[in-house]
């Protein structure tokens, strides 16, 4: 859904994003072991022990760089094990734990956010923030109709515009072909960034600082108008860090992906 107007409480996909991750808010164990290992396999393990997610399933990884840079994160881990400071760690969790179990749930939800993608919903006033919609949005559009075969439609304003039926079902076709770990980071970033067609460019490689701007343009624009508003700023950086784990994800996935092929 169209991000609109600034955010000055938890948003509904703040909350969504939350839960599906889900956080732990009891006390913080304590970091119980000493070493920290890659196992040929490329699962995680510590103290020679096979690390487990939350359901008892093995934290094994599908390549080598993505299990060290898991690893990376429970070495960093001091006096305490603190998910939260474990990005990597808690979207190959969810990925094992949940991918799997709703895989159709998860492929259904992610082609009905498209059919209310953000970036459909153009303003048609003031034309800088139309132009700048235009800048960042279009490409979006141009690219899921020639990469997807979806051509969707923009509208201005907020009333729902139906999406043709083709364009979903090549939309849902494209998502339900991708792994467990794309469909894991394609569905949290969309809930970041409020655009499934977001979530997909930045899984195939678009620049993230272009998909953070385009998930950002009526925000920035009120900055621009307004000023900034401290809380909001703090949220704002909040979902960058998260933001910024997602890249890394997905760059990761990529590696493993380009070193099957060689």
């Amino acid at each position: 859904m169209p991000l609109g107007m600034m955010m000055t409480e938890e948003s509904p996909d703040d909350r969504m994003r939350r839960l599906i991750t889900a956080p732990i808010t009891r006390r913080l164990p304590r970091k119980f072991y000493t070493s920290v290992e890659v196992s040929d396999a490329h699962g995680v393990l510590l103290d020679g022990r096979a690390v487990k997610t939350p359901m008892k399933n093995a934290l094994v990884l599908p390549g080598r760089a993505l299990a060290e840079a898991v690893a990376a994160e429970w070495v960093a881990q001091s006096g305490v094990i603190d998910p939260e400071l474990m990005p990597v760690t808690k979207l190959a969790n969810t990925a094992l734990d949940r991918a799997t179990a709703e895989r159709e749930h998860v492929t259904l939800e992610i082609t009905q956010y498209a059919g209310s993608d953000l970036v459909c919903y153009w303003a048609d006033r003031p034309p800088e923030l139309v132009q700048l919609q235009a800048k960042h949005w279009q490409p979006v559009l141009d690219w899921a109709k020639a990469t997807l075969a979806a051509e969707l439609v923009k509208t201005s304003g907020m009333m729902h515009v139906a999406q043709p039926e083709a364009s979903l079902e090549a939309l849902q076709c494209h998502v339900a072909k991708l792994n467990n770990w794309e469909l894991t980071g394609v569905y949290i970033s969309m809930t970041l960034l409020g655009s499934a067609l977001l979530a997909l460019r930045l899984l195939a490689g678009a620049e993230a600082n272009t998909v953070w701007a385009a998930a950002h343009v009526d925000e920035d624009y009120q900055i621009s108008q307004w000023g900034e508003d401290a809380e909001a700023v703090q949220r704002r950086n909040v979902r960058r860090q998260e933001f910024d784990g997602i890249v890394r994800f997905f760059e990761l996935l990529r590696t493993t992906t380009d070193a099957r092929h060689t």
